[in-house]
């Protein structure tokens, strides 16, 4: 299979969809890989190393799409990138289509297969290509918390640790999943006093188990957020649906019970955000206010550490690609259930039943649309 690598192209994104040592895998398998120049040159990979792994170098994205029978990307495709995908062209790939109408509309119109890395599952249940990049940005998000605090950054001026005589700041974690552990983990070694809220009682209780009397746990109700809004510092939105819209956790009316200058940190705004009042936001401007609450809405927070990212997600996301470049798209994804779950658009359709569900388009089964 000729595989292809276009360098990102959404604002601040250095990440590349695969390392030269993916590549280097890819081709052992027996198949080509063609990487565009310079794709990953910003995170220190070099047209020189994709090259001594057996990869090809190109010029253009053009180029790339033009020939290649599967694409291997980060981000989900921008529009000028959705005009060049083509039936039967597998895209491998973040693709959150639930909440970008525009995107989904463009990829059902190319006719293309689209497998998301965000719905691919695992026999735990878990979400294994989400998973580095949940724990990528649940850490930073109390890095991107901590600064925003800063009183220089348009926050209340509070310390995330405390000092000796100086209590700590109170942090709240909406969601006690990969982001949400890693979040507090963070939070935790930086001095705060963290509390998190979930629905499930074995996850709360795993939690406890784990840090004891070190972290609150708390069952996750709305009326739970809203007796804690007042006295938290630093909010972390964490909470996920598997393809679906994030559920909005947090209103507008409730900003008024947070102290002016707190920061609400919305890790899920890549599925639309849990928080009613957030909207994107980029590397180059992160962070607005509303009724006096920094919002930082990120849509690409892993991005912003590309190196460390890029590496764990070739980790997960390459075993999957030698699966589809060694078996063909259609016997790979019926081959293996899991993988199957990260069909969202095959041939026209819509196979993910709830991005078909919140945006009001006919659901066709994985299976059924391969087998048509």
């Amino acid at each position: 299979m000729l595989i292809g690598v276009p360098k990102e192209i959404k604002n601040h994104e250095y990440r590349i969809g695969l390392t030269p040592s993916g590549a280097r895998e890819l081709i052992a398998n027996g198949h080509k890989v063609m990487v565009q120049r310079d794709g990953g040159k910003s995170i220190g990979l070099t047209n020189e190393q994709y090259e001594k792994a057996g990869a090809e170098i190109v010029d253009s994205a053009e180029e790339i799409f033009k020939r290649a029978e599967m694409i291997i990307k980060v981000k989900e495709p921008q529009p000028v990138e959705c005009a060049m995908l083509r039936p039967g062209q597998i895209l491998y790939t973040y693709l959150h289509l639930a909440p970008d109408p525009e995107q989904t509309k463009a990829l059902v119109a190319s006719g293309c297969t689209a497998i998301a890395y965000e719905t691919v599952t695992d026999r735990k249940g878990g979400l294994p290509l989400l998973a580095p990049m949940s724990e990528v940005a649940g850490r930073m998000s109390i890095q991107a918390g901590a600064h925003a605090l800063e009183k220089a950054q348009g926050g209340s001026g509070v310390l995330l640790g405390g000092v000796p005589g100086v209590k700590p700041a109170e942090v709240l974690v909406i969601g006690g999943g990969v982001v949400g552990i890693n979040a507090a983990r963070m939070a935790m070694g930086m001095g705060a006093h963290v509390t998190i809220l979930d629905r499930s009682l074995d996850r709360l209780k795993y939690l406890d188990e784990l840090y004891g009397d070190r972290i609150t746990t708390i069952y996750s109700t709305h009326d739970a957020i809203e007796e804690r809004l007042p006295d938290t510092d630093l909010v972390i939105g964490a909470v996920l649906i598997p393809g679906a819209a994030a559920p909005k956790l947090v209103s507008r009316e409730q900003l008024k019970l947070m102290r002016p200058g707190s920061v609400l940190v919305d890790v899920a705004i890549d599925q639309g955000g849990c928080f009613e009042t957030s909207k994107a936001t980029t590397h180059q401007n992160p962070t607005y206010e509303v009724d006096g609450v920094i919002h930082y809405c990120v849509a690409n927070m892993p991005g912003g550490v590309a190196r460390t990212s890029t590496f764990a997600l070739t980790n997960a996301t390459l075993p999957f690609a030698v699966q589809i470049a060694n078996k063909g798209a259609k016997a790979a994804l019926l081959a293996d259930p899991h993988l199957l779950n990260g069909l969202n658009v095959h041939a026209g359709k819509i196979t993910y039943k709830a991005v078909a569900d919140d945006l009001g388009y006919a659901y066709v089964s994985a299976a059924d649309a391969l087998n048509a």
